[in-house]
């Protein structure tokens, strides 16, 4: 159950800042190619999308994935503040409590991380960490504190390429990509960061259908990722995710299917979406 939920986190894809340091101090003003133009950004200000989580037939937890409406600033350029909660709810949260953020500055023009930030709490286990991302030098910085940590523990550093996404940024960028100009079975790769480890992302374009949902029928982008070989998950397309077959893109549904049961997130709510979804009005 653990593991089902913290790889739900994962893809939900988004809190409060950690500390009070002025961020937007940290950098120098950046050259504009670092930063290629994203010409239709699928999401604004103010969008908020609620999500259960589910472990068969049975409710689990709760998600929300919200886009502050406050403009911020950071590295010299605008940025969208994005946050993402997930927390078990009812009986699990006695046996099995997890209430995790993940959240990050990411620009508003290209999408690329500036700030990205997580605090986990699973059951006794705790971890903040912080990642600040260098676009002058293409260097960025990895702090972190554990459950019995006094203070931040000694940084890491990594150079890291051009166009480079974590979780947050990732996710954001994936909303963006054109799904008119793919056919089933195109891979779409997303260059990517998480903890130490850099990696490409792949994941598969299934095709298009549509999706009986808590908030009506909806037409989706059916997709895959290519998951490594793991204990965890059972067998070929294990894993499957549903995006609203319009220009917002909005992650609707995640299911897992593992060695034991299945389970994952499912869209509830949504409130200031950019664009009209796409629902299915047929009987």
């Amino acid at each position: 159950m653990k593991k089902l939920l913290l790889f739900c986190l994962s893809f939900l894809l988004i809190y409060s800042v950690l500390g009070q340091k002025n961020y937007e101090d940290l950098y120098s003003e950046i050259p504009q190619e670092d930063f290629p133009v994203i010409e239709d950004i699928p999401f604004e200000a103010g969008e908020e999308i609620e999500y259960k989580i589910y472990y068969s037939f049975i409710t689990v937890g709760k998600g929300q994935l919200k886009v502050h409406k406050n403009p911020y600033k950071i590295n010299n350029r605008a940025a969208y503040k994005v946050d993402v909660r997930a927390k078990t709810t009812g009986m699990v949260d006695w046996v099995a409590k997890i209430d995790d953020h993940w959240g990050g500055y990411i620009d508003t023009a290209s999408l690329v991380p500036h700030l990205a930030y997580r605090n986990i709490k699973e059951g006794g286990y705790r971890k903040n960490e912080v990642v600040n991302y260098d676009h002058n030098s293409q260097m960025l910085e990895v702090k972190s504190m554990g459950k019995y940590d006094e203070d931040w523990r000694e940084p890491m550093y990594f150079e890291f390429p051009p166009q480079i996404r974590d979780l947050i940024s990732g996710f954001a960028y994936f909303r963006a990509v054109n799904f008119d100009t793919l056919m089933p079975n195109d891979t779409i790769t997303i260059p990517a960061f998480f903890e130490d480890t850099f990696y490409n992302l792949n994941i598969v374009y299934l095709g298009d259908e549509t999706l009986e949902l808590p908030i009506g029928k909806v037409r989706a982008h059916k997709v895959t990722p290519v998951m490594p070989e793991t204990k965890i998950f059972d067998g070929e397309n294990s894993v499957l995710g549903w995006f609203s077959a319009d220009k917002n893109k909005i992650p609707l549904k995640i299911n897992a299917k593992l060695y034991v049961g299945s389970g994952g997130i499912e869209i509830t709510s949504f409130r200031n979406i950019k664009y009209p979804i796409n629902f299915d009005m047929s009987n």
